[in-house]
């Protein structure tokens, strides 16, 4: 009899989360990547014809061909904005992360925005060029000139942002289908700040070779990534047993204040030894208790029972005859005048 997993195609199947390689075909890939990047920056800096094709597209004006797409292209193009789509996927593999108990999906994310941002920040500081609106002189580079739109940040990003979550695919046909949906993605952003103007046609073909670069680039960082993931998750155990000690350490302290119980009555005194000359040896000397005798509670005087003294206090009646006479003004202390 054929078990569930058996009826399921081997493409299919649910594995565990693979960490790719750098096997011989991607490194081919991005060999190849890195040539037509370095063309594109040579030929921008050297005003060749990805310039002059630059100025061609700049001076159709797109945005004025085509104008009743121009508020949804508004919107589409927010896909390519760091801050939205890095939310948007963080909480996506935080989920991913919570349901596979393991760090590496949004350890890939962070190691993928921090490269983006390291090499393609780099790279817009470092050639300046200014943007479509903002060029000085047709036909020229605008290198150099304090803008820093080369290459596209946009469309870098929606290639390396979409294209984790195909990094990421624990499956070959999920890998395939998250690929071409993220490609179609960078496609389309990269092409909507050409039609926008915001970006040359040169600074989104520079875009989308800086985000492959990076997603080609992060099987090498696959032994760093496991390394940090067990280094946090010691410290995360770490402070979970140092959190777990502690009510343990202040129980016996809580104590102290409650209530004794006639359990508590019925143990013997502890006494303290005893040093030279009466005293103890921690201090002077202490009192002890005796042993017969069962503890009771100490109670503030003020709240003692008053005692009632004994014998009787007869009060001062009228009609009783005090034991002595009086002593009058014609009597002395026990003596009568003139006796």
């Amino acid at each position: 009899m054929r078990t569930k997993d058996e009826l399921v195609p081997p493409e299919e199947r649910p594995t565990e989360p693979v960490r790719p390689r750098m096997t011989r075909t991607r490194l081919g890939i991005f060999v190849a990547t890195s040539v037509v990047y370095l063309a594109i920056v040579v030929g921008v800096l050297t005003t060749s014809w990805p310039v002059r094709f630059d100025w061609q597209v700049m001076l159709f004006r797109p945005y004025k061909q085509w104008p009743e797409i121009h508020t949804f292209l508004d919107y589409f193009v927010v896909l390519g904005q760091r801050g939205p789509t890095a939310v948007a996927v963080a909480a996506w593999l935080g989920w991913c992360t919570y349901k596979q108990k393991t760090l590496r999906p949004l350890l890939v994310l962070g190691t993928s925005l921090l490269l983006l941002n390291a090499t393609v920040g780099a790279a817009k500081i470092g050639m300046g060029r200014l943007g479509p609106h903002y060029a000085t002189s047709v036909g020229s580079n605008e290198m150099f000139a304090g803008g820093d739109i080369f290459p596209s940040g946009h469309t870098a990003n929606a290639v390396v942002t979409w294209g984790v979550l195909a990094y990421l695919a624990t499956t070959p046909r999920t890998r395939r289908v998250a690929s071409v949906i993220a490609a179609l993605l960078a496609l389309g952003v990269g092409m909507t700040t050409v039609y926008l103007g915001t970006h040359w046609m040169s600074d989104v073909t520079l875009g989308w070779s800086a985000g492959l670069l990076v997603l080609l680039a992060l099987p090498w960082f696959e032994a760093p990534m496991a390394v940090a993931e067990a280094w946090l998750l010691a410290g995360w155990h770490r402070l979970r047993e140092r959190s777990t000690l502690v009510p343990a350490a202040v129980a016996p302290l809580a104590a102290i204040g409650a209530p004794r119980g006639p359990a508590d009555d019925q143990r013997p005194a502890a006494r303290e030894p005893v040093g030279v000359g009466g005293r103890s040896a921690s201090g002077p000397r202490v009192p002890e208790g005796r042993p017969h005798l069962p503890a009771r509670p100490h109670t503030a005087r003020s709240e003692r029972t008053p005692v009632t003294p004994t014998g009787s206090r007869r009060p001062p009646h009228s009609d009783r005859t005090p034991r002595t006479s009086p002593l009058g003004p014609a009597t002395g202390r026990g003596r009568t005048v003139g006796g």
